[in-house]
């Protein structure tokens, strides 16, 4: 599996920005996905997380309520909605892909797209 995020960019606080990642390969639907983000000088971090059906989410406490995963098995293609954004989100977001929800969680997926920069401004 491939993975390529898309959709970073500039934006003001408390603006919104959508991301894609696009997936190749007949196996997507069958993989859980998540996305990260690493920002200047720290660790990746855990960012959200979708099941491979669609129907189970989880986020991380600093985005919950804010952000939106969800996915479109047809397209081969997970989104990361961003609502409100705060400073602090800046960074570079990649997804990755994995066999369960827990094995993405903890950063062991397989399958891992570059990332896409996200840049909140004041």
């Amino acid at each position: 599996v491939q993975l390529q995020a898309s959709g970073g960019g500039l934006v003001q606080a408390g603006g919104s920005l959508r991301l894609s990642c696009a997936a190749s390969g007949r196996t997507f639907s069958s993989y859980a996905m998540g996305w990260f983000r690493q920002a200047p000088g720290k660790e990746r971090e855990f960012v959200g997380i979708i099941d491979w059906s669609g129907l189970n989410t989880d986020y991380a406490d600093s985005v919950k309520g804010r952000f939106t995963i969800s996915r479109d098995n047809a397209k081969n293609t997970v989104y990361l909605q961003m609502n409100s954004l705060k400073l602090e989100d800046t960074a570079v977001y990649c997804c990755a892909a994995g066999g369960s929800m827990l094995v993405v969680r903890n950063k062991a997926a397989p399958y891992w797209g570059q990332g896409t920069q996200v840049t909140v401004s004041s």
